[in-house]
């Protein structure tokens, strides 16, 4: 398993090297963008463009894009959609069923206490950063197994494999969108369908300047939840190390690959952070192997990996 990993791994690296080279040539492509008015996802689109393929651009606001579209008013189609209306997703699906590459970036982070956060926020979260990604795939999934190809790009994030105070709600959608992901890759690969988890640390966009935050309760604000909710407002995206542009065509390049890993982590602070985080977890899986097979019923193997 952890020679394919390397060859996985090599391959990519070789990929993005010929891909700067010129020698990576692929034929037109249609793509479609959730939340590709700002930060990655209009990196993303702008990115897409440049290389020659069509963009359907799914934004809340389609002013944002009114420059772009000047730019490219042959490859780039601007379309209204709020990703946690499914019947908006559903329409757009309908009128795009040619679609190559489905990108769920569409995002946004509610930060407080759990206690501190509203049942609104709850429901944010969950519809925004979970349930829209959801809708759009079932959504555009049809007509992809029909034609027995297309990518679905999924961007979670670093917070989508690990978890920090005052992100629950972010969390639970973004693990939750990560474990859908890997399952849906699993009953699709068959037909011919990839799937792309990218998995981006900080980025220097809006992001920062973008977060709701939950009404504060006194209890936490000397406490870690407080203190973190000081740091962000200070710095800003001050420390914001992801340059999306940067990023963008790694995507693309991913994309683009004959069979891309599921998961590519971007960013020097994400990978540091996961890194850790797996050893971590790795030390106290194996601490356990005893203990887990104690409970077992004698002769019985149970539900192994493949």
């Amino acid at each position: 398993m952890a020679g394919n990993h390397a060859i996985k791994f090599c391959l990519l690296i070789e990929c993005v090297r010929a891909h700067l080279k010129g020698e990576v040539t692929m034929s037109t492509q249609k793509w479609f963008i959730t939340g590709a008015s700002g930060g990655l996802g209009l990196a993303l689109t702008q990115k897409v463009l440049a290389e020659g393929h069509h963009v359907v651009a799914a934004v809340r606001r389609v002013e944002a894009l009114q420059s772009l579209k000047q730019a490219w008013p042959d490859r780039l189609e601007v379309e209204s959609v709020d990703v946690t209306r499914p019947e908006q997703v559903q329409a757009v699906a309908a009128r795009h069923s040619d679609v190559d590459v489905v990108v769920n970036n569409a995002g946004g982070a509610v930060i407080g206490a759990m206690e501190e956060l509203s049942e609104a926020d709850i429901q944010h979260q969950i519809a925004l950063n979970l349930l829209g990604p959801i809708h759009v795939t079932r959504a555009f999934l049809g007509a992809m197994r029909a034609r027995k190809q297309g990518t679905f790009i999924h961007v979670t994030s670093v917070g989508g494999r690990a978890g920090f105070p005052s992100g629950s709600m972010y969390h639970a959608a973004k693990f939750g969108l990560e474990g859908f992901a890997e399952a849906v890759s699993q009953e699709i690969a068959g037909f011919g369908i990839k799937t792309i988890i990218i998995e981006p640390g900080s980025i220097k966009t809006d992001f920062v300047a973008n977060i709701r935050w939950a009404r504060e309760i006194d209890a936490y604000k000397d406490g870690v939840v407080g203190k973190l909710r000081q740091q962000i407002k200070a710095v800003g995206d001050e420390y914001a190390s992801g340059d999306p542009v940067k990023m963008a065509g790694v995507i693309y390049t991913v994309s683009q690959m004959q069979e891309p890993p599921l998961r590519t982590v971007l960013g020097g602070d994400a990978y540091a952070l996961l890194e850790a985080s797996y050893t971590r977890s790795l030390a106290e899986l194996q601490a356990q192997k005893d203990l887990a097979s104690s409970v077992m019923f004698a002769g019985k193997q149970g539900f192994t990996a493949q």
